[in-house]
């Protein structure tokens, strides 16, 4: 992968001022839990760097359409990713957070005034891909005796036996108990 480090020019040392920055960044795969998200095509990205008086704010948005494998019935699917880019970055360690921030929730500057994007775009993408991809909300995954694609239709194995019928389930005998009045 790519870097993407964006050097702070001086004009953005006065507080109040900010630049704007746009662009695109080869990620050809992204990985998110036990998922894989693969990027054909580059993730467009635009971010505004704010020097706040103490700290340069970064945000921005991300976008990008990647490909991963339906959690049920592992077919491929797409999926459309679009990111909030947040960062915050101390002009010098001395200076103080905001006592509500917490100390992940910002960086301090490095002594060579860059700023590396990736980091804060691979953490808009965490927060944005699905915890569950899916091809379709109603997708019927596989049959967990033969592996075959029940979304294309039965595979045409014995139906799995009724939950009463099941042998060893200590909770049948509970269908049958009246609490409605004694």
């Amino acid at each position: 992968m790519e870097s993407l480090r964006i050097t702070i020019p001086n004009e953005l040392f006065s507080p109040a001022e900010t630049r704007h920055y746009e662009g695109q960044l080869a990620m050809p795969v992204f990985k998110a839990g036990p998922d894989l998200y693969s990027f054909e095509q580059p993730l467009a990205w635009s971010a505004d760097i704010t020097n706040t008086g103490d700290a340069f704010l970064v945000t921005g948005m991300v976008e990008g359409d990647a490909t991963t494998s339906c959690a049920r019935c592992l077919e491929p699917t797409s999926v459309r990713c679009i990111g909030e880019i947040e960062g915050y970055f101390l002009l010098n360690g001395d200076v103080e957070a905001d006592e509500e921030m917490e100390g992940d929730e910002f960086d301090v500057l490095p002594d060579d005034h860059t700023i590396d994007l990736v980091p804060l775009i691979q953490a808009a993408l965490l927060v944005e891909v699905p915890l569950l991809p899916l091809c379709q909300d109603d997708c019927k995954g596989l049959c967990p005796q033969c592996g075959a694609n029940l979304n294309d239709g039965p595979c045409g194995c014995a139906p799995a036996p009724d939950e009463e019928a099941a042998p060893g389930n200590p909770f049948a005998v509970l269908k049958g108990l009246n609490l409605e009045g004694e």
